[in-house]
């Protein structure tokens, strides 16, 4: 009975080329590896958010909420009480009317103009001393500021001092007024401490602006300001709360004072978490070795090939720290949305994305692994609901993994993805059928979200496949479909320049993808590998009797040595042409291998017959391919179907028993030669791949009958063989 756990593990080791570099080699790419994924549970492990429920204002709460920790909030509702205590004593501020100022001063400078008996009142003053004394008490009596003793107070207090303003409250700002002497002896004495100069033409000039009445006006600007810089200076007011009280009751409304609680609790979790102290750092570090230890163990048990290979540890090491930098991303996005969506995106999709691109690019047991491991560290490190959050990853993880593994073309990823959501759907249904909300509008926003999760994860795996299969040099299935298109330029000159070469190679090839599929091993890689695997007779195509349309034998020519190097040479040329067209290197393995170290039999034994048959003369190592033995099922399948297509056109009837025959003798021959002593058929596999190529042949080779001529055809009779052709 077949394994299929070793048919697995086969179509894994073909994804990779058996070559490695110094890439896959190399020590420092291994630290590196394994530091980036040290690094990366750390980061995921360490810097968790915490989640506080955060409701909108106005609406009722869901649910009571009690404080998990002493803290700490800015209490506004208080603060603004006390601003408004602290600037409720503030009075009004006065000040005069520009316009009027500006015109008493027009007023002054026609009197100094028209009216000269001002020169005998004080005549030590010039008319440029008057002038400058007019401008100066215009600029002091816009300024100035009028209030009462207890606000004059306050604007001392708050801002050290008082300039311009001086204590005088009108009656009646709706009509004109007469300002007190107590008004002109603080210009006064303010302008001549400022202007010396001046101290002759002041009290002239003053006495002029006494005598006419003033209109004042409130100074709004002066009082806000004042306002705000007394508010300003009121400390803002905290409120301490005790863990275990309760911050907001079921059904109560929400006011800014509960969503500042609220925030206040979730910013002290945070910093009672401490994430610099030491211990905590050394925690977290802990855990990451561990897991990393873990899936190093895992590795070393299940896929040894993993660790053995850097291009392979860091593909799945890319994938799921690239999963996790997602996660962390749309979690950050949630979280700091000031929509709240994180009570809207309650099961975000993430698994499903690592566990297609795993199963796609290695298998699907590392792909279940990493769906698993993927599960639990992202349940436990972001801030969703974690019972459903756990179970819908998980479900679509596996189901996405189940449908992957037979992935031929791109546009399937689609197919895969709609079926995860599927089982996302159930997993939905479940929970809320399970919670008795199943008729409230959740389940439609669930369902709905999964949808646009599932839908977006499809086109990320749609556009990063093609960059990782090409980066990480993978073959997956889906590559292989590409290669096999007719129109690539290695097999467009292959139907040119050896056409029977091409359809041998395609014969061949739907053979061995027979035999491959009965025993569990790789058939399409079979088909389309096959396609190339003799690609190097395009270097000297009329050397081969499929490419020969008739008349002389180039072969003739040749002694037999140089017919033997002739046809050797064709794999070392396919190796060759195949490099330069940046074929894959399993098409490569396959070139080498698909004739193994065999010996070309027909010119060996005419060389041996010029010889006389003496051995000695003649060196069999120059007639035998340079190999290597076939190390993979594929390749030994396409070897047996390569030479068993071949030798049974020699046969002069083809049927089962004849094809039995060669079959069983080839195959024979072959196994006493060593040839499948590196590959990994089974001697029950072996029997299964001849009857495959058997029957296979025989159905190919099926006979038709035959067709009289037209002329002696009735009408009826052409009908009845048109049918039965």
């Amino acid at each position: 009975m077949r394994d299929r756990s070793s048919g697995v593990q086969n179509f894994s080791e073909l994804k990779f080329s058996r070559e490695q570099g110094y890439f896959d080699k190399s020590l420092l790419v291994r630290a590196f590896i394994t530091l980036l994924t040290v690094l990366s549970l750390f980061i995921v492990l360490h810097f968790r958010d915490i989640r506080v429920e955060i409701f909108e204002i106005d609406t009722k709460a869901p649910s009571y909420v009690v404080s998990q920790v002493d803290f700490d909030f800015y209490d506004d509702e208080a603060t603004v009480i006390l601003r408004q205590q602290a600037v409720r004593d503030i009075g009004k501020i006065y000040k005069l009317s520009d316009k009027e100022v500006s015109d008493s001063r027009i007023e002054f400078e026609n009197f100094l103009i028209y009216n000269q008996d001002w020169r005998n009142q004080i005549s030590s003053s010039t008319f440029d001393n008057m002038y400058t004394g007019a401008a100066v008490i215009e600029n002091k009596l816009a300024d100035l500021k009028f209030t009462d003793p207890r606000t004059l107070s306050k604007i001392k207090e708050v801002r050290g001092k008082a300039e311009n303003t001086t204590i005088y409250t009108p009656p009646d700002v709706d009509e004109e007024v007469m300002l007190p002497e107590v008004v002109w002896q603080y210009v006064e004495k303010t302008i001549t401490q400022e202007h010396p100069e001046l101290y002759n033409a002041i009290p002239f000039i003053l006495a002029f602006y006494e005598e006419k009445p003033w209109r004042v006006e409130e100074d709004i600007p002066s009082q806000e300001a004042l306002r705000r810089k007394i508010g300003s200076q009121v400390p803002q007011k905290y409120n301490h709360v005790r863990a275990g009280s309760r911050i907001i009751d079921q059904g109560e409304k929400v006011t800014p004072r509960h969503i500042a609680m609220l925030q206040a609790m979730k910013k002290a979790l945070g910093e009672n978490k401490n994430l610099w102290h030491p211990f905590t750092i050394l925690g977290s570090l802990i855990m990451s070795l561990l897991l990393t230890i873990v899936c190093a163990a895992y590795f070393k048990i299940n896929h040894p090939q993993i660790l053995a290979s850097n291009r392979r540890l860091f593909l799945v090491v890319s994938i799921i720290v690239l999963t996790l930098a997602l996660a962390k991303a749309v979690e950050f996005v949630l979280l700091t949305s000031n929509n709240d969506l994180i009570e809207t995106v309650r099961y975000p999709l993430f698994v499903p994305f690592a566990s297609i691109l795993l199963c796609a690019l290695m298998n699907p047991a590392i792909a279940t692994f990493a769906a698993g491991f993927l599960t639990i560290l992202l349940t436990m490190t972001l801030t969703f609901d974690r019972t459903g959050f756990m179970i819908i990853n998980l479900a679509a993880g596996v189901v996405a993994v189940l449908t992957t593994h037979s992935l031929k073309r791109r546009k399937e990823i689609f197919e895969v993805c709609f079926k995860a959501y599927l089982a996302c759907i159930a997993v939905i249904l479940s929970i809320h059928l399970y919670d008795n909300t199943f008729w409230k509008g959740a389940i439609l926003n669930d369902v709905i979200v999964s949808a646009v999760f599932m839908f977006l994860t499809a086109i990320l795996v749609v556009g990063l496949l093609p960059l990782l299969e090409s980066a990480f040099k993978v073959m997956t299935d889906v590559t292989l479909m590409e290669y096999m298109d007719p129109n690539n330029d290695i097999l467009r000159r292959l139907t040119i320049e050896a056409p029977g070469t091409y359809q041998h190679s395609v014969v061949v090839g739907n053979l061995a993808e027979a035999a491959a599929t009965a025993v569990g091993a790789n058939g399409l890689f079979c088909r389309v590998a096959t396609l190339y695997h003799d690609i190097g007779k395009m270097a000297t195509p009329q050397y081969f009797t499929e490419n020969q349309q008739g008349g002389m034998n180039l072969h003739q020519l040749l002694t037999p040595r140089e017919s033997a190097e002739v046809i050797i040479a064709h794999v070392p040329e396919g190796v060759a042409i195949a490099r330069q067209a940046n074929l894959p290197e399993q098409f490569v393995d396959i070139i080498k291998e698909h004739h193994g170290t065999t010996l070309v039999y027909y010119f060996y034994r005419k060389a041996l017959d010029q010889a006389g048959g003496d051995k000695a003369m003649v060196d069999q190592s120059e007639f035998r391919y340079a190999g290597p033995k076939p190390r993979s099922k594929e390749s030994a399948i396409i070897m047996i179907a390569d030479t068993l297509e071949a030798a049974s056109r020699s046969l002069d009837k083809v049927n089962e028993e004849s094809l039995t025959e060669l079959a069983n003798r080839l195959i024979r021959e072959k196994a006493e030669d060593g040839q499948f002593d590196e590959c990994l058929l089974t001697f029950e596999e072996l029997a299964i791949v001849k009857d495959t190529l058997i029957k296979t042949l025989v159905a190919y080779g099926h006979s038709r009958i035959k067709y009289p001529k037209k002329d002696s055809l009735s009408q009826k009779d052409e009908e009845l063989l048109s049918s039965e052709a």
